[in-house]
C-alpha cells in the first residue's frame, strides 16, 4: 500500500491529532496519513533530527505539523506535552499512542528483572500515562478517537520475548476497558494489532531472500507496510467508524484470526 494512496476521510480535516512514536515507521506513516486528509499533526518521539524529518515532509506538502519531543514515560514529560500542543495547534482530539517496540526475542530465564520493568514501562505504562493526560480534554469537549497499538504478539504466543507479548496484551485490554468507560464521553477508543511490518531494521538485517521467506508465513504471502497500519489509524481516527469502540483489529495479512 503506497502511502500517496492513502483514503480520504473529510472530517478530518482541521482536527488536531498527537501520533506518540510518531518519528518512524509506522508512528510517521500515520502523521503523514492524518496529514494527508487535513489533520493538524504533533509529531511526538525521542530523536528530535527524526521528527523534523516527519514534520519537514508535511509541511513542505503543505500540511501543518509540529514537532513535539518528549518522553511518554515520564508523566511530567507528558503534561508539559499536552500544555504545548494545546497553545500551538488546540486540545488533541485524535490520539494515536504508537511508542513502544522492545520486543526483541529473549528467553524468559534470561530477561531479568531491569528488562522486564523497561519494557511494561516502554509499552504499556506509557500507554496509560499518554491516555491519562489527553483524555480529560476530550472528555470536557464532547468526544474524540483513541488508537492505542499492541501487536500480534499481544495476540498469541510469538518468538516476542515475555515482558513485550505481556505489555501488549494488557494494551489491548486497557483499551476494552477504557472503551466501555469512555463512551458516553462519546471517547472511543480502539487497538490496532501489527504482525511483522517492514521496518529499517528489518531492511538492515535481512536480506531480500529472507524477507521473501518470511512473507510466505502470510496467508495473503506478504509481510505489511506502515501505511497499511496508517490506512487502518485512519479509519479508526475518522467518523466512517463513529460506532466503533473497544475493538483490536489484527493487521497481519491472515496470520493472526481471533
Amino acid at each position: 500500500m503506497a502511502e500517496n494512496d492513502v483514503a480520504r476521510y473529510p472530517d478530518l480535516a482541521g482536527r488536531i491529532a498527537l501520533v506518540t512514536g510518531g518519528s518512524r515507521g509506522i508512528g510517521a506513516a500515520t502523521c503523514r496519513a492524518l496529514a494527508a486528509n487535513g489533520a493538524h499533526i504533533a509529531v511526538n518521539g525521542r530523536d528530535r533530527a527524526a521528527i523534523d524529518t516527519v514534520v519537514t515532509q508535511i509541511t513542505d506538502l503543505g500540511g501543518t505539523a509540529i514537532a513535539a519531543p518528549g518522553d511518554v514515560t515520564d508523566d511530567d514529560a507528558l503534561a508539559g506535552l499536552r500544555t504545548m500542543i494545546e497553545r500551538t495547534l488546540g486540545p488533541v482530539e485524535i490520539l494515536a499512542a504508537f511508542a513502544g517496540g522492545a520486543g526483541a526475542p529473549a528467553p524468559t530465564t534470561q530477561l531479568g528483572a531491569q528488562r522486564w520493568r523497561a519494557t511494561i514501562e516502554s509499552d504499556l505504562t506509557s500507554v496509560y500515562l499518554t491516555v491519562a493526560e489527553f483524555l480529560p480534554a476530550m472528555i470536557e469537549h464532547g468526544g474524540g478517537s483513541i488508537i492505542t497499538m499492541s501487536s500480534a504478539a499481544g495476540r498469541q504466543p510469538s518468538e516476542a520475548n515475555i515482558a513485550y507479548a505481556a505489555a501488549k496484551a494488557g494494551v489491548a485490554m486497557l483499551t476494552r476497558h477504557l472503551a466501555k468507560e469512555a463512551g458516553r464521553h462519546r471517547v472511543r477508543v480502539n487497538c490496532l494489532a501489527p504482525s511483522a511490518v517492514l521496518n529499517e531494521k528489518m531492511q538492515q538485517h535481512m536480506t531480500p531472500g529472507q524477507l521473501a521467506g518470511l512473507a510466505t508465513a502470510f496467508p495473503l504471502g506478504r509481510i505489511g507496510l506502515p501505511g497499511d497500519v496508517a490506512q487502518a489509524a485512519l479509519f479508526l481516527a475518522s467518523d466512517a467508524s463513529s460506532w466503533i469502540t473497544g475493538v483490536t483489529l489484527d493487521l497481519s495479512g491472515g496470520r493472526v484470526i481471533v
